[in-house]
């Protein structure tokens, strides 16, 4: 299986334009390759969340295109992608340099409002409504977005996501999970991130701007999912932001699913 899915990505690299592929200075979000993690986020959507080619799928936080670059070479013409994004140039971008080769990838700005990325943005995230019909997609996926909110935003747009989720729907987010574990990394100055600030219900790296970086208790994600009439899917797939010696990404990976 790894060496099929490999003899994919090589096939895939080569026939990929470099048009693609924006240059360094326009990525804006994001630690690691770009490319590489793009393609890495690409096997779990399909492995964990069962994506499918003919899916229609929503990149919520789709910032320059990552996740969907390579999803171009997945997606059949049937299948249909959106994203959103609060940074106005990225979309631009992904307008005219994506949706002009593969009229299914639609990009949309949204000027919600966020500390660290969009301090003048004119929507408050706690209230945004996601421009789609309820059960419009078969799947949604938030990548480093959830790590930049803070409670009263995710827990809206949970509220969203489970809204335009079909049922039987999937969605793939990713979080810095606080528990017993992350949080024992990071008391003994092991974590990569020092998520040592207690605020109202997350903890932070910035009091001052905690947008930056934010971690959540796991019950609480626990809690605010089940609120939200979304079912996590067992296990957790734990990172290694906070030096686990067990992980499978970076950030800690959670999958659910929208039952009836």
């Amino acid at each position: 299986m790894l060496k099929k899915a490999y003899s994919f990505l090589v096939i895939y690299w080569i026939k990929r334009p470099n048009s693609m592929v924006p240059p360094p200075s326009m990525i804006f979000v994001g630690d690691g390759s770009f490319s590489e993690i793009g393609d890495e986020f690409k096997e779990y959507l399909i492995g964990f969340a069962n994506l499918q080619p003919n899916n229609r799928i929503l990149d919520v936080g789709c910032g320059i295109g990552r996740m969907a670059i390579p999803l171009t070479g997945y997606l059949s013409s049937e299948g249909e992608y959106w994203g959103f994004d609060i940074v106005k140039m990225g979309i631009v971008w992904c307008q005219r340099r994506i949706t002009t080769k593969f009229r299914n990838f639609h990009f949309l700005h949204a000027d919600i409002y966020n500390k660290h990325y969009n301090p003048h943005g004119r929507i408050s995230a706690r209230a945004f409504h996601f421009p789609f019909e309820d059960q419009f997609f078969d799947l949604v996926f938030l990548t480093s977005v959830f790590t930049h909110m803070v409670p009263l935003d995710i827990e809206n747009y949970l509220r969203e996501i489970a809204r335009v989720l079909k049922t039987g729907g999937a969605c793939l987010i990713t979080f810095f999970v606080m528990n017993q574990e992350s949080e024992g990394l990071i008391r003994s100055g092991r974590s990569t991130l020092n998520l040592k600030h207690g605020m109202e219900g997350y903890f932070t790296v910035d009091s001052d701007v905690p947008e930056t970086a934010i971690g959540y208790d796991e019950e609480y994600i626990e809690q605010i999912f089940e609120k939200s009439g979304l079912t996590i899917v067992r296990p957790i797939h734990y990172g290694s932001w906070c030096s686990r010696a067990q992980f499978l990404s970076y950030q800690d990976i959670i999958i659910a699913r929208k039952e009836d």
